[in-house]
């Protein structure tokens, strides 16, 4: 597919910010109604509203691809190897709570890989996306809509396997994932909602995130795009092999997102 790449990342990025003012909105107000999905997790309003305001944007820019969201179940009827995926609120829970933890999602998959992708953690004033190259980077200062500010590219570290930091999910945390963290010479453990996880390694702040439970691909494609961007991996738990997308259903196998130089275990 032709696409304009810088079209795509000059876009995402402004529905992201968008998108994000829509949920601070929301977030900041005395109340905001909430709902149950059919799969019983949450729902809000911000998740909602953000969602008009992506599929909008996206469709009148790219009407030529496939947009799949988390929000509209028809679109997880569709199938192909290469798709916009929106999550236009990953981390419900931690947006209802009040905690700040959650973001912005918009990721584009080409033959089944997340190659370019935007996530923006409102609440936090974070920004990482891919630049036309795929190359990852953060955007710090003002965040104009309009105008790419200043911005430092990321890269993942070079862990000491003796001394790892361990980043883990702030809402799913359980007794599998404090197992196989286990098989390793942990310095330091720190958790997150959303796909911040994925920045986190990144930057170099985390060197390996294990998500051993329940996830979709509209939660992890736009970290997973930053995160290979930044010279990250995001394998499968079970045999180690990339993680890939347009799956059945768009449900994702357990995985591992790391720093390369991580010795990784066997789960």
């Amino acid at each position: 597919m032709n696409l304009d790449h810088d079209q795509l990342t000059t876009t995402i990025r402004r529905l992201a910010l968008e998108a994000g003012d829509v949920i601070m909105n929301i977030y900041n107000s005395d109340d905001f109604d909430i709902k149950t999905k059919s799969d019983s997790s949450p729902v809000t309003e911000a998740d909602e509203a953000a969602d008009a305001l992506i599929s909008t944007g996206l469709r009148a820019a790219f009407p030529d691809i496939t947009l799949v969201t988390e929000e509209q179940s028809d679109s997880h009827q569709l199938r192909g190897d290469t798709f916009l995926i929106v999550d236009p609120l990953d981390g419900t829970k931690e947006f209802i709570h009040r905690r700040g933890d959650f973001t912005v999602n918009i990721a584009y998959v080409e033959n089944g890989v997340p190659i370019r992708g935007v996530v923006y953690a409102p609440a936090k004033g974070r920004m990482f996306f891919t630049m036309p190259d795929g190359h990852a980077v953060e955007e710090t200062g003002d965040l104009d809509k309009d105008v790419i500010g200043t911005i430092r590219p990321i890269r993942v570290s070079d862990p000491d396997n003796s001394a790892l930091m361990v980043v883990a999910s702030k809402s799913h945390r359980d007794q599998a994932t404090d197992d196989y963290i286990g098989k390793y010479a942990v310095k330091d453990m720190k958790s997150a909602g959303s796909s911040l996880k994925f920045c986190l390694i990144a930057t170099g702040e985390a060197d390996i995130y294990p998500r051993v439970g329940r996830t979709m691909e509209w939660d992890t494609a736009a970290g997973h795009a930053v995160l290979t961007g930044a010279g990250g991996r995001v394998v499968r738990f079970d045999d180690h092999t990339d993680l890939a997308y347009g799956k059945d259903g768009y449900a994702n196998p357990f995985f591992i997102a790391y720093a390369p130089s991580v010795d990784l275990k066997e789960g």
